[in-house]
């Protein structure tokens, strides 16, 4: 049984989808969110009661600040007394893998395309601080918001069902190395070959610029 730590700045049901992901395979899970209310309300309401024993939460704010974090780190270790899995939804790097890797921790990015579910496109499009001569490419950008709210193809349910086995090295990862980054979804799996063959592109047709500044 493995014990996992979700953190998420706002409640979303993408918190929910990951806990009940990992519930459903017998492990533990410590959610976080800057609204404890509204994180226990959403989890009340969708978490399967059945599994409730292996579920806590704990009220963390990022920008608590170092000391007020530690803090809040040490309770959530000493709820069951251990945290194997730390799965952290802000932006980080892959520079991060090398840093945590003398202490036998492994880092997997994912980067996902688009999924059905709710969260951003629920949002109101900020403008209340317009530049006018961004006005043809803010109303093409708004005009796209509107309508992206349920089109994405990625299934969240199966995107945290490969991200469990990952970590578990089992079901689909089960012989097969430690991929360090993960690309989910058909769209993003084609962004990320374009921006690749982007990168080759430039190389190829700059290679003597950049080959080319060696020290004589």
């Amino acid at each position: 049984m493995a014990l996992w730590k979700i953190e998420g700045a706002a409640v979303t049901l993408k918190v929910v989808q990951v806990a009940n992901s990992v519930l459903k395979r017998g492990d533990r899970v410590i959610a976080t969110a800057k609204s404890l209310e509204k994180l226990q309300d959403l989890l009340v309401t969708s978490i399967d009661p059945g599994f409730r024993d292996n579920l806590r939460t704990l009220q963390l704010d990022v920008t608590e600040g170092g000391a007020t974090l530690k803090a809040k780190a040490d309770e959530a270790a000493a709820i069951w007394g251990q945290i194997d899995v730390l799965v952290n939804n802000a932006a980080l790097t892959e520079t991060l893998a090398t840093e945590v890797a003398p202490f036998n921790i492994r880092v997997l990015l994912v980067a996902p395309g688009s999924f059905r579910t709710k969260g951003i496109y629920d949002q109101t499009y900020n403008t209340s601080n317009p530049i006018a001569v961004n006005t043809t490419l803010r109303e093409a950008s708004i005009a796209r918001f509107k309508v992206l709210a349920g089109t994405g193809k990625g299934n969240p349910a199966k995107a945290m069902e490969a991200v469990g086995d990952i970590v578990q090295g089992v079901g689909i990862a089960k012989g097969r190395l430690w991929p360090g980054l993960l690309v989910l979804g058909e769209d993003a799996e084609r962004d990320v070959r374009d921006k690749c063959n982007k990168v080759l592109k430039a190389l190829d047709e700059w290679k003597d610029v950049t080959c080319g500044i060696n020290l004589d």
